[in-house]
């Protein structure tokens, strides 16, 4: 597939493309699952109804927590990021959810112990125990901000409970990534691909 290239846009009328592969009455069946529909149905009242677009990220992450009856949330976080996940700590725990924070580098693991082909012995990112942390605490919902690349995925390979990102790391546009997608013209593509 190969949506953006589309010109017919026929998926926006209802009508289902002839190259999708997925058999849409399976994921219809999916989405059907008593737990899927609880977050369709919270996802559906923070979008319709003019509502999209009235919130930031925070409120929509507080709210649709309320919506699916989530009370003990965490956050996964960059050490880099630490004022940043103290004061988000702050506002969800104000709006009456438990919050539980840990840090990028729990665990105080040295780099060369994690990877094996590094001889660097600062702290070291430690996703998997940062995931497993929050699974002991019982955490119902978890929100990232700022892992690195890479560090995310192992994460969100490990973490057990639903997850969402409020903020990802990129250092360049101050960790707005469309920042720079939405300036990218013919000449900055190609200085992108010579880094």
């Amino acid at each position: 597939m190969n949506c953006v290239k589309c010109k017919s846009k026929v998926c926006r009328t209802n009508e289902q493309c002839k190259t999708l592969s997925v058999d849409t009455v399976q994921s219809l069946e999916e989405y059907h699952k008593p737990e899927n529909q609880q977050i369709v149905n919270a996802a559906a009242q923070l979008v319709d109804d003019g509502r999209a677009g009235t919130l930031s990220r925070l409120q929509e992450i507080i709210e649709f927590s309320k919506l699916m009856n989530y009370s003990k949330l965490g956050i996964a976080y960059c050490y880099a990021m630490e004022n940043e996940a103290l004061l988000v700590a702050e506002i969800i725990r104000d709006s009456g959810l438990k919050i539980n924070t840990v840090s990028c580098t729990c665990g105080g693991l040295s780099q060369d112990k994690i990877n094996l082909e590094s001889e660097i012995q600062n702290v070291s990112c430690n996703p998997i125990t940062q995931a497993s942390q929050l699974n002991i605490d019982k955490t119902e919902f978890v929100i990232t901000m700022g892992l690195c690349l890479g560090h995310d995925i192992l994460f969100q390979k490990y973490i057990q409970a639903p997850n969402t990102v409020l903020i990802v790391k990129d250092r360049v546009n101050n960790h707005n990534p469309l920042n720079e997608i939405i300036k990218i013209n013919k000449n900055e593509r190609n200085k992108i691909l010579r880094f």
